[in-house]
């Protein structure tokens, strides 16, 4: 590999990185300075809470970057769909943050440490025809994912506080 594309690389890997980050941030202020009540409060139909939803962008973060590229994680360690948006009474917000923040760092340094065309070191049956053929697809995969959120975050927000993130 020439000097050149590993500049690239390296480029590419910093811009990707740099837009994930931007989203996760985007998650953790939106929801900065709201209340153990209303971190808790589901205010859509559905029933999922702004705390629930940060347990799943744990599981997100956790499913993607450990399971899948490294091979860390067996199944029987994940979540099932549905747990991974419960939050436990005695689980603080803080708390949630803080594993949030924790499978952030991890994953980073996966980012940081492995080729952006490696292929992914587990494969899962429920993907079924979809291809994921390497770390490059699944971090674009989770910033769209972690963007996707964000957005649901900021409605939730705005029917809690009337806060708004992009005031128009």
């Amino acid at each position: 590999m020439s000097g050149g594309t590993e500049f690239d690389m390296d480029q590419e890997r910093q811009r990707m990185m740099t837009s994930l980050d931007r989203q996760r941030g985007h998650v953790l202020s939106i929801l900065d300075g709201l209340s153990e009540p209303q971190l808790r409060q589901a205010v859509l139909p559905s029933g999922w809470t702004c705390l629930g939803m940060v347990k799943h962008l744990i599981s997100v973060e956790r499913y993607w970057f450990r399971r899948i590229v490294r091979g860390e994680l067996p199944e029987d360690s994940l979540p099932n769909e549905r747990s991974a948006w419960q939050v436990e009474p005695l689980e603080s917000s803080n708390e949630v943050f803080d594993s949030y923040r924790a499978e952030i760092a991890a994953a980073n340094q996966i980012i940081a440490t492995t080729p952006l065309d490696s292929p992914p070191l587990r494969r899962d049956e429920w993907w079924g025809s979809w291809e994921v053929p390497d770390l490059r697809f699944i971090v674009l995969h989770v910033v769209a994912e972690t963007a996707c959120h964000a957005g649901h975050l900021d409605v939730v927000r705005e029917l809690l506080d009337g806060r708004q993130w992009l005031v128009q």
